[in-house]
């Protein structure tokens, strides 16, 4: 059959969101795909630091991290964009004024605050990011803070208002969880990374297929006419998709590419 780029979310589409565990038959249904000549890409709003060892195994054919913001063919970066320093710094300054827990997430680190306790999300994304063996999680204060996106927690006391007023003319944001917002660049989603891979390897539309399982994965269904939403995916998501498999941890991506004659 013709070649298909495939791109796939992480969380709840090729890892087993809690436990943080890519089933058996993934693996075997990634490899598979791969024999028979199709092109594997991961699609995330991860930075490229917080990819885990087993994930990275996998030998993807690219990577398109913290929404759009840094696309790799391979290990090589076909494009990046940071933000600014200064602007930052006046991000840290204003989560603190406004008293909301954040992760600030780059390509090479993470960054926590160390001025306030963590919150238990926050801790147990400290644990996995230390469990990949790499020094990747850093502090607000570190004099090289460099990120791309921040996830947001809003809490009682938070002044959520007043940050996203602050942040509104350079970036989206797009709600998680009841109280989870990820926050992301202007310009800049899961669905533009795919265009820039699209310019570089020039492949059509038809030919590629999207498989997610929340809102922030929109942009890519809404962009590419073969889309997958996984069956433990967000169903209000159900109408922007073209075939809905199985939930992750009973066989959903090996039942999505059989579907599709991938494998």
């Amino acid at each position: 059959m013709e070649q298909k780029i495939i791109f796939f979310d992480i969380d709840g589409t090729l890892v087993i969101e809690k436990e943080q565990i890519i089933p058996e038959s993934t693996i075997n249904a990634l490899k598979k795909a791969k024999e028979n000549g199709h092109l594997l890409f991961v699609n995330t709003g991860r930075p490229f630091c917080g990819l885990s060892k087993d994930l990275y195994s996998l030998n993807f054919d690219g990577y398109i991290c913290g929404s759009g913001t840094h696309v790799y063919l391979g290990e090589d970066i076909l494009y990046e964009k940071n933000i600014e320093k200064d602007r930052c710094f006046e991000i840290v300054e204003k989560l603190r004024e406004c008293k909301i827990p954040a992760i600030l997430e780059g390509k090479n680190s993470v960054y926590l605050d160390n001025q306030r306790t963590l919150i238990k999300e926050l801790v147990e994304m400290k644990e996995a990011f230390e469990g990949n063996g790499i020094d990747i999680v850093k502090t607000w204060d570190d004099e090289n803070l460099d990120f791309s996106k921040l996830l947001i927690w809003i809490n009682p006391e938070s002044e959520e208002k007043e940050f996203f007023n602050f942040i509104r003319n350079d970036f989206n944001f797009i709600k998680l969880k009841e109280n989870v917002f990820e926050v992301f660049q202007k310009g800049h989603t899961k669905a533009t990374g795919i265009k820039r891979i699209q310019s570089h390897l020039t492949f059509d539309l038809n030919n590629c297929i999207t498989i997610g399982d929340s809102n922030n994965d929109l942009s890519m269904f809404e962009y590419v006419p073969n889309s997958i939403l996984m069956g433990n995916g967000d169903t209000t998501l159900s109408n922007k998709v073209s075939f809905i498999t199985k939930r992750v941890e009973d066989n959903g991506i090996e039942h999505a590419l059989k579907h599709f004659e991938i494998i």
